[in-house]
């Protein structure tokens, strides 16, 4: 079934994920589809912290009628979090994916190229989530060298915030690619199946960026997977590549996708199927609002996935990032992505 014809259904509703697409790709410019990016990010990861770490039963449980967007006023402490000791997760309030997105893209704006010791730099001064439950933050942030490079961690922390080593290089440049990637991610993650994902998700924003067909931005990612486990193997061999494909012709298989469904077949809820399934639903569906939407009804990794999905079809289709949550996001946050876009698009080559 061709990409633009897919619907998914959550719950109650029925989106047609083609029904918001930006039509022309020759009337967007690449500074849109980088803002587009952005924004897909950032409510992604707002959206789907909602129900991060939920089983799929209790998604239904906490939300009876599906996650249709922001499920309470912006700014109030999401209910399943609130008296949480480490921290109360606030509506629209996005987490330390956009946080070292920000950082990542802030550290490349300055040096205008993917240095892994800026980076580490700028993480440093990152706030959210530095507690002993996310290993790979808090030993970075406990060694305080921002030159440090890990040698383990093969969770998605890498993937989600690597939007920006895609806007900086162009296709073309894989290799580039591959190697910015990794350099985005040794500071918290070395390991084989970290960098893969992070540098299958640089290659399908750069591709979505110049506004590649979904066959081409699926092929892309698949193809830097598999340099970056050929250039950094890890102990049990390849695998990230053939999760990305294996993950897309799953859902591509299906004639409607609903969130029960991926829940059954491949709930995010560890490497191999984190930032797949992301990329499955990048290149499967076409609208940014409904692919965030379904990731946050599907639970486990719900914001990683909502946020690597957002952005990448936030480049490619940019008139389907959802406005009002944009406002939601940037009046919560302050994150002002508009002038960060501008900033990264000059850097673009």
């Amino acid at each position: 079934m061709n990409a633009k014809h897919r619907s998914a259904t959550l719950n109650r509703g029925h989106l047609d994920t083609g029904r918001r697409s930006s039509g022309d790709h020759g009337t967007v410019t690449a500074a849109d589809r980088i803002l587009g990016c952005l924004q897909g990010i950032a409510t992604g990861d707002a959206i789907g912290k909602q129900t991060e770490m939920l089983a799929h039963t209790d998604v239904r449980r906490w939300y009876p009628h599906g996650i249709r967007g922001f499920e309470d006023a912006p700014g109030t402490v999401i209910p399943r979090y609130a008296g949480n000791s480490k921290h109360e997760w606030r509506i629209g309030e996005t987490t330390d994916d956009t946080e070292r997105t920000i950082a990542v893209a802030r550290a490349i704006i300055a040096e205008g190229r993917v240095s892994h010791t800026s980076i580490g730099r700028e993480m440093l001064t990152c706030r959210k989530c530095v507690h002993p439950g996310v290993r790979s933050l808090w030993e970075f942030h406990q060694a305080g060298d921002p030159a440090r490079r890990a040698t383990e961690h093969d969770g998605c922390g890498a993937a989600i915030r690597v939007a920006p080593v895609g806007i900086l290089y162009a296709p073309s440049a894989l290799d580039e690619l591959v190697i910015g990637a990794r350099e985005a991610a040794i500071s918290t993650h070395g390991g084989s199946l970290a960098i893969a994902a992070a540098a299958a998700t640089a290659a399908a924003v750069s591709a979505a960026i110049d506004g590649a067909a979904p066959e081409q931005i699926l092929g892309l990612a698949e193809q830097a997977a598999a340099q970056a486990e050929s250039q950094w193997p890890g102990p049990s061999g390849p695998a990230m590549a053939n999760a990305i494909r294996a993950v897309h012709e799953t859902l591509a298989g299906l004639p409607v996708l609903r969130a029960a469904d991926l829940a059954a077949s491949c709930f995010p809820d560890r490497p191999l199927t984190i930032v797949p399934l992301a990329l499955g639903l990048a290149t499967v569906m076409r609208s940014a609002e409904d692919a965030i939407a379904l990731a946050a009804n599907v639970g486990g990794d719900s914001d990683s996935v909502a946020s690597i999905a957002g952005g990448i079809l936030g480049a490619l289709e940019p008139g389907t990032v959802n406005r009002r949550w944009c406002e939601i996001v940037e009046s919560v946050n302050a994150h002002n992505l508009v002038v960060l876009a501008g900033e990264l698009a000059r850097c673009r080559h």
